[in-house]
């Protein structure tokens, strides 16, 4: 193990060490675990001591190994997975079960063939039983922002991938949540798709005032759109560091090229080979 692996295996047991905490946090995350059981009556534990704050309007990205945690962590702050233990309040309120206020967008798109793109928005509002009217009004306002105003009528399997993550964004602020979370949304376009996608998704951000949390194996997509980086380490995940972004917005293509931008990245991909060394060198999974 090299002398900078060691000093970083040092200080993996004390997390959030360049956490600003917020005053009045939209997401505010204590000490949460997560120990899952198998089939087998074997104990998994995935999420270790996870504290975190996250600001209202602010855009989180996290990054970390492959079974490191980070879905079931999003899934947590969704009201779809509960915590061993821990807290979890969002807008000031426990979440005990899913909510209107937190909108999730997933790593496939998951449109219903047979809907088209306008009705698939309205899916979610139509199972919360809210006013029509308004709400097909909403979506059409969505649908405009993401750019897919002509494509109202038409089904999914008429459109490209890029513009089925575009209605899946619509669909997930059809409700018109506080949160969006966003589990690798992009993971599954060809790059300069994604490229476009992370464009978009942040004037998306900057036109609806949302608080976004974003999860993705990409790390330029996570310092391009986050105003912070959670680095998490191998499983059980627990939060290494949290890395600010000072890089300036509305942040264009060119900002990759940018030297600033190249040492973030650089930054925490060090960071991760070298937890994945420390986890190795202590019998864990590494980066899988």
């Amino acid at each position: 193990m090299s002398l900078e692996t060691a000093r970083l295996a040092e200080r993996i047991p004390i997390p959030l060490r360049n956490e600003v905490e917020a005053e009045d946090p939209a997401i505010r995350i204590s000490h949460l675990d997560k120990v899952f059981l198998t089939v087998r009556n074997e104990r998994v534990h995935a999420l270790c001591d996870i504290s975190l704050s996250v600001k209202e309007k602010e855009f989180i990205t996290i990054v970390g190994p492959s079974g490191c945690g980070k879905s079931t962590l999003l899934k947590i702050m969704a009201g779809l997975v509960a915590p061993s233990s821990g807290q979890l309040r969002v807008v000031g309120q426990p979440v005990l079960k899913p909510r209107r206020d937190i909108g999730m967008v997933f790593q496939s798109p998951v449109l219903l063939p047979w809907r088209t793109v306008l009705e698939n928005v309205l899916l979610p509002a139509e199972v919360q039983g809210l006013p029509a009217a308004s709400c097909r009004a909403r979506a059409r306002d969505l649908l405009k922002m993401v750019g897919l105003s002509d494509f109202e009528n038409k089904y999914p399997g008429e459109l490209s991938g890029g513009m089925q993550q575009r209605a899946a964004i619509s669909r997930g602020l059809i409700c018109d949540p506080a949160i969006l979370l966003m589990d690798e949304p992009f993971g599954a376009l060809d790059a300069m798709t994604r490229e476009q996608m992370n464009l978009d998704l942040q004037r998306i951000w900057r036109e609806s005032g949302k608080t976004i949390v974003l999860i993705t194996h990409s790390i330029p997509e996570a310092v391009f759109l986050g105003d912070r980086v959670v680095v998490m380490t191998p499983r059980p995940g627990r939060i290494a560091r949290i890395i600010d972004v000072p890089l300036p917005r509305p942040r264009g293509l060119d900002a990759m090229g940018e030297p600033a931008f190249g040492q973030l990245s650089s930054d925490i991909r060090r960071l991760l080979y070298s937890l994945n060394d420390v986890s190795l060198a202590h019998g864990g999974g590494g980066l899988g």
